[in-house]
């Protein structure tokens, strides 16, 4: 939780790099230097979260929800300096950053009652027979456990909600596993600020030391260093598809492989069929453009393709959303490489065969990024795989599909989504179950004539996707369900009672939900006491 630094440490003569943050408000550097964690430093952060995990793990639930719950409080007392230093050191605006606190500080009382509730940890009992032949079966019980130290790297275009007390670390903090975490070089002042409200949390509500520790890196070598240590036992990323493959890697060329799951992108199609578009093609294009140009469009959830099945509402559709993208003011990007990297991507895209640009908004400043919509047809797009990249920042592409074959055709092309939309009558389903089957079969999330940005926190939310906007479509970032990343299961056989955890005792200590055979109770199991 302290500052990571080696007490005597055998470089600790050498001179420190220091970093320093741009401000895209300001376009200079901001106030404060972060020196960048050395090698035996991230060494040290590792060991020393090795060292809390048997006290931190074996800590109940009611505590580490304490935990979760002063952590909120103590980044809610921290009060407007939060928010302008965040506001400096991203570019966005006092009312989403309001906000972006808000759901920071609502996800971890989410995790809190879940901890309180208890039931996320899968108890199933299964009673022994002792008169089975030919043999008899043993006293089973399995629950789930933490893994152990976590890697979390901090997301850049969410300073609060996927950083330093986002929704991956409030999960890993959740399921018992201390955090090491790679701080975004982006908001290292922010970053500063929440961890430190965490360190207050945690030494109010008696958990271990060094429970949460961050490093400062350059690029990605701090973050190699980070999860190649062999006592990290999981990490969670968001980031680009780059980044996020390279640690992937790495995290699977270790000698002891390890869960890695990362976000990574996504282009997030939405379908819109022909009845739709007639009967309301242009309110659905002024959706989309507010969607796709929302903050910039940086965000994962960004609608960056739009299929349409062509139709007789295809030119009210296209005019709407012409008019609207003219009218969208250009909005500060996170700073110049993801700016400079905007401009690039959009060039090269309108650059390609059958791509017609449809309009732009209007230009900004230096760091503003310009939105931007064009056209294709199914064929061109078919047959230059680079029309389905991600382009970060407000910029969307137009499939025209003639027909059914089509649409599915460039379906079916697509890797997987974080999500995709449908934007349709119910009328227009029947017969197009093909088409239904073969979004699920791509995304994480389905949304039914609406837009894919905003990321409700819910047990029932699921924001992963298949290759390539996940590592592990299994899990998902958002949400209770998230916890499930850290945990593995344990079976325990035969095991006196007094040495189980309260979770598995037959009396049901705790009174959670819990499945006895085939059946889920809270009720006690009126098994057999071993001890």
């Amino acid at each position: 939780m302290k500052d990571i630094t080696i007490p005597g440490g055998k470089n600790a003569e050498k001179a420190r790099k220091l970093m320093r943050v741009f401000s895209p408000l300001t376009g200079a550097e901001l106030e404060g230097e972060y020196p960048v964690t050395r090698l035996e430093e991230v060494q040290y952060a590792v060991e020393q979260a090795t060292a809390a995990f048997p006290v931190f793990s074996t800590k109940s639930g009611q505590e580490r929800a304490a935990f979760l719950t002063a952590i909120g409080e103590e980044i809610m007392a921290l009060g407007d300096d939060l928010i302008q230093r965040a506001m400096m050191e991203t570019g966005l605006p006092e009312p989403r950053l309001n906000g972006e606190r808000a759901r920071t500080i609502g996800q971890l009382n989410l995790f809190a009652n879940h901890l309180r509730e208890g039931s996320w940890v899968d108890a199933i009992l299964d009673p022994a027979d002792p008169d089975r032949k030919p043999f008899p079966k043993p006293d089973l019980r399995q629950m789930l456990q933490p893994l152990g130290p976590v890697a979390i790297f901090g997301a850049g275009n969410f300073p609060l909600a996927f950083s330093t007390a986002g929704g991956d670390t409030a999960s890993a903090l959740a399921a018992g596993c201390p955090v090491v975490l790679k701080a975004h070089e982006g908001h290292l002042g922010t970053n500063a600020l929440v961890s430190r409200a965490i360190r207050l949390a945690a030494e109010r509500t008696g958990m271990p030391d060094h429970v949460f520790q961050y490093v400062v890196g350059d690029g990605y070598i701090t973050g190699l260093e980070l999860v190649r240590h062999p006592g990290i036992k999981a990490a969670g990323f968001t980031g680009s598809f780059s980044g996020g493959k390279a640690l992937l890697q790495a995290t699977h060329q270790r000698e002891d492989p390890i869960p890695f799951f990362a976000e990574m992108g996504s282009t997030n199609p939405i379908v819109v069929l022909p009845e739709a578009m007639c009967l309301r093609g242009d309110v659905i294009g002024q959706q989309l453009v507010w969607s796709f140009t929302l903050n910039a469009g940086q965000f994962c959830t960004n609608p960056g393709l739009i299929l349409v099945r062509e139709g007789d509402g295809l030119d009210t559709l296209i005019d709407a959303m012409h008019e609207a993208v003219l009218t969208r003011q250009s909005e500060l990007m996170y700073g110049n490489g993801i700016r400079t990297n905007y401009d690039l991507r959009s060039r090269e895209l309108l650059q390609l065969k059958g791509v017609t640009l449809i309009g732009k908004g209007a230009d900004g400043g230096p760091l503003d990024g310009q939105a931007t919509l064009a056209k294709v047809n199914a064929v061109d797009f078919l047959i230059q795989p680079e029309l389905q990249h991600e382009v970060f920042g407000p910029f969307s592409l137009i499939v025209v599909c003639p027909d059914d074959h089509s649409l599915l055709h460039v379906l079916r092309s697509l890797g997987g989504q974080l999500t995709a939309t449908l934007m349709a009558e119910e009328s227009e389903l029947h017969g197009r179950e093909d088409l239904m089957a073969e979004l699920i079969h791509r995304c994480g999330r389905l949304v039914w004539n609406g837009v894919p940005t905003g990321v409700e926190v819910s047990p029932a939310m699921h924001h992963g996707g298949p290759w390539p906007a996940s590592s592990d479509a299994r899990f998902t970032s958002v949400g209770t369900q998230a916890i499930r990343r850290w945990v593995r299961p344990v079976c325990y056989q035969n095991i006196p009672e007094i040495f189980l955890p309260l979770a598995l005792q037959s009396n049901n200590p705790l009174h959670i939900w819990r499945r006895i055979g085939a059946e889920w109770t809270k009720e006690g199991s009126g098994m057999r006491d071993q001890g």
